[in-house]
């Protein structure tokens, strides 16, 4: 959002001082969605230069299965938010991949247990890595007063969603 300065020039969101951030709900709204953006673009080239022929989709499946360790398929559909069904599909197509291991649960032989294969692991730990080195660069670039009142406003926001709202992602993805 652009606002007009009392010498009457236009000033954007990064060049308003605090004392001139009175923001409300939507332009705050607005600038976390622009955040997000940013944060979904760097995955995507962040998988894009590690393994182009992987979706976010299934990165995302690869990631919870990461953070999670083995799960029963009902547990990983619930922190992918998505029906069983939707869940096994991908299961299926990343176990064809060689990414992901599948087996019955001793313990309940109608159960299915999904667990990470090596060769899974290394390609989250290296997608994860290799977003992370973006995220730090562009950080790098903020005067330090800036990435003070960032680490302040990220850390207010999830504190508003609760950490239901992050573990059900999972924190590292």
């Amino acid at each position: 959002m652009v606002r007009q300065a009392q010498d009457g020039a236009q000033q954007g969101p990064a060049e308003l001082s605090a004392d001139d951030l009175h923001e409300t709900v939507e332009e705050v709204a607005a600038a976390v969605m622009t955040a997000s953006r940013l944060f979904v673009a760097l995955s995507a080239r962040a998988l894009a230069e590690t393994e182009p022929t992987l979706t976010l989709p299934q990165l995302r499946t690869l990631v919870v299965l990461h953070g999670e360790g083995p799960v029963k398929l009902a547990a990983l559909a619930a922190g992918l938010d998505v029906n069983p069904s939707t869940a096994m599909r991908m299961v299926d197509k990343l176990e064809a991949r060689g990414l992901v291991d599948r087996r019955l649960n001793p313990g309940n032989r109608r159960e299915v247990i999904l667990a990470l294969k090596p060769h899974g692991r290394r390609l989250v730990e290296k997608v994860l890595a290799h977003r992370h080195q973006e995220i730090q660069a562009i950080v790098a670039s903020l005067p330090t007063e800036r990435r003070a009142e960032l680490v302040r406003g990220l850390r207010a926001l999830t504190d508003a969603a609760g950490a239901q709202a992050v573990d059900s992602l999972t924190e590292r993805y």
